[in-house]
């Protein structure tokens, strides 16, 4: 029986030949979690298309990922980018197989300190790039195709300053469950991964080292999560395994939603 080869990326395990012959698309790539989704995609196998604002760090991001991946500057939040992103990735690859609306933003402050143009720029990054994401790249899916959603485990709790932050991602939450029975039909499968405190570049630049200590005394697993664990999740429901998982949302948060560690009682 055939034995696919099994290497290790931060000590996580990985089918070398899951993804081979699909192309998988990334918003926000460049760095964290739509980073290492991108190593982990292309380390079993896939070409992947990643985005970001930045063309330097984006320039940067493709030489570290290598040859296998593509990639194509533009705001996830803007239309006439998204269209010359699908626009670039028809002419390269014809289609997409897997698309990860990564690209997202954390945003607290108070309720009432939050001004018309944050919010228009916080759903407009969190929500409403999703949403076209998601529209603009359905012509380029196949039947059985498969997309995940980033959200946050911010819409399981209610958290000060966080109102218009959790109100985003709970409407991204939401869209898994509307876009997985829109699309029933054609059998392509959306879920959501909703990772908890996750160690990434933006995580550590809006937090004190104190900070980081005190959250991890609150999960069940007395860590942060790292971006690999997230990219697992991803890779997961992307692939074949998780072929009859459809509209559901993944907390990947160490047990923080769902278990009070001791020092916490």
């Amino acid at each position: 029986m055939f034995a696919p080869r099994v290497g290790t990326i931060e000590d996580m395990t990985y089918d070398s030949s899951r993804f081979a012959g699909r192309i998988a698309l990334i918003t926000g790539g460049t760095s964290g979690m739509g980073a290492a989704t991108a190593a982990r995609l292309l380390a079993e196998g896939a070409q992947v298309i990643i985005t970001g604002r930045d063309r330097a760090r984006l320039d940067a991001a493709v030489e570290r990922l290598g040859d296998r991946a593509l990639g194509v500057p533009g705001d996830a939040a803007d239309l006439a980018d998204l269209d010359a992103l699908v626009t670039a990735i028809t002419d390269r690859y014809g289609r997409l197989d897997v698309v990860f609306a990564n690209a997202g933003i954390g945003a607290f402050q108070p309720v009432g300190a939050v001004t018309e143009a944050e919010f228009h720029r916080v759903t407009g990054i969190n929500f409403k790039a999703v949403f076209f994401t998601v529209q603009k790249a359905l012509p380029l899916l196949p039947d059985r195709a498969a997309i995940v959603i980033n959200a946050s485990f911010g819409p399981y709790r209610g958290m000060p300053d966080a109102a218009l932050y959790s109100a985003t991602k709970a409407a991204a939450r939401n869209l898994t469950r509307t876009l997985a029975a829109e699309l029933a039909p054609r059998r392509i499968r959306v879920n959501s991964v909703s990772p908890g405190y996750i160690d990434t570049p933006a995580f550590r630049a809006e937090t004190t080292a104190a900070a980081r200590a005190a959250i991890a005394t609150a999960v069940a697993a007395g860590r942060t999560g790292t971006a690999e664990e997230v990219a697992a999740a991803v890779a997961f429901l992307a692939s074949d395994e998780a072929s009859y998982i459809n509209g559901q949302d993944i907390l990947v948060d160490g047990g923080l939603i769902a278990a009070t560690p001791a020092p916490m009682l």
